[in-house]
This record gives structure tokens, C-alpha cells and sequence, in this order.
């Protein structure tokens, strides 16, 4: 099993490739309400929608970067008593706020945990409270699977 976290780099627009400013562009234009589909956008921008959906989740302005407050992660769980109060306790621990818990019911031993934190308080990296996280004896993966303000489009939009 591989460990796997995320890294993110401050990289200058400038230094971006064409498909990753339009990307840019079209979400701007998807924020802003100048269109209302990604069709339109990327047809505005002159950018493939597959090019667009490569990047839609990988790239991002710096002052969104700075904004996102709220993450979701889902975490694969061996059920064992206690080991939803011991990540609950690590979440806690870094002063995070969960907002919602969704627990499957564990099946051949395992659980799939799905907490959406605020961070707004957070006196560690997210990538250091995955880590703490992975850490765990009963955990054998967590993922960020999102990331924002709370502001998300209508996932028909896009």
C-alpha cells in the first residue's frame, strides 16, 4: 500500500501551461456568472472539456487556496472499539471543528469514514493532520476528497 498525500506548490501564473490558464479563465467565468455551463466556458476560452476537467480540481487562485476553510476526507477504518473516538480525538486535537461524520456500516471488518472539518482554527498543516491521521493504528487511507468555503456550485453546473 502506498502512502499518499497531497503537495501543493505556489507556482507564478505566468508559468502555468495554456490549458491550465484557461482552466482558470473558464472557472472564472463559471464564478462570475458571465456563463452559466462548462460548455459554454470552455467554449468562451477555446479550451477542450476534458482538458478542463483534468485541471477543475487541481488548480486553483492563491486567495482560494488561502479562503478554503472547509475539507472533506475520507478515511477507511478497520472497526475495532474505540477507533472512531481516537480520529474524532486527533481531528480535535489540532483544534479543527468536524461539521459532519458519515460512517458505512463496517463490512468484512472495515468502515469507510467520511468527516467534513472546518479548519478555520487549525494550529497544524492539513497535510500534518492527514499524516496524524494515516498514523493510527485501525486507519489504512485517508483522502482529501474536497476542499472550499462552503460556496460550491451545483454539481449539474459543472
Amino acid at each position: 500500500m502506498t502512502d499518499q498525500v497531497d503537495h501543493f506548490f505556489l507556482v507564478r501564473e505566468d508559468m502555468l501551461t495554456e490549458a491550465m490558464q484557461k482552466t482558470l479563465d473558464a472557472k472564472r467565468l463559471l464564478d462570475n456568472g458571465t456563463v452559466t455551463t462548462v460548455g459554454d466556458a470552455v467554449q468562451e476560452v477555446g479550451l477542450s472539456r476534458s482538458a478542463f476537467y483534468k485541471y477543475k480540481d487541481a488548480i486553483l487562485p492563491f486567495h482560494t487556496m488561502i479562503q478554503a476553510q472547509i475539507i472533506t476526507l475520507s478515511i477507511h477504518l478497520i472497526d475495532k472499539s474505540g477507533a472512531l473516538s481516537e480520529l474524532l480525538r486527533v481531528v480535535a486535537d489540532t483544534q479543527s471543528n468536524v461539521l459532519t461524520i458519515n460512517q458505512t456500516i463496517p463490512l468484512q471488518g472495515r468502515a469507510n469514514v467520511t468527516l467534513t472539518v472546518d479548519t478555520t482554527m487549525v494550529n497544524v498543516e492539513v497535510q500534518k493532520l492527514m499524516r496524524r491521521i494515516k498514523e493510527m493504528q485501525a486507519v489504512e487511507k485517508v483522502e482529501l476528497i474536497g476542499s472550499g468555503t462552503g460556496s460550491a456550485k451545483n454539481k449539474d453546473e459543472l
